[in-house]
């Protein structure tokens, strides 16, 4: 998750994900990128920014619980 201290929407953003693991039952690390030149290489042009298995799946916006957890799922199942 592209992540800065000064985001609002950074940290309700690292909520999100973690409320969505949690009701997953899943223990997964999430890693907080802290440079936004890297988070430009890798296509991310606002914040906050998740990506998952390598993958950009949200920018720009805080996705709902639930539309984080159907991120999740569809990565894990092979969809994303």
């Amino acid at each position: 998750m592209f992540y800065s201290m000064s985001c609002g929407k950074c940290r309700i953003l690292e909520t999100v994900v973690h409320t969505a693991l949690e009701d997953l039952k899943m223990d997964v690390e999430v890693e907080k990128l802290l440079n936004p030149e890297q988070a430009m290489e890798r296509g991310a042009m606002s914040q906050p920014a998740m990506w998952i298995d390598e993958k950009l799946v949200v920018q720009g916006r805080v996705p709902l619980v639930s539309e984080m957890k159907e991120m999740i799922l569809k990565a894990r199942d092979g969809q994303a």
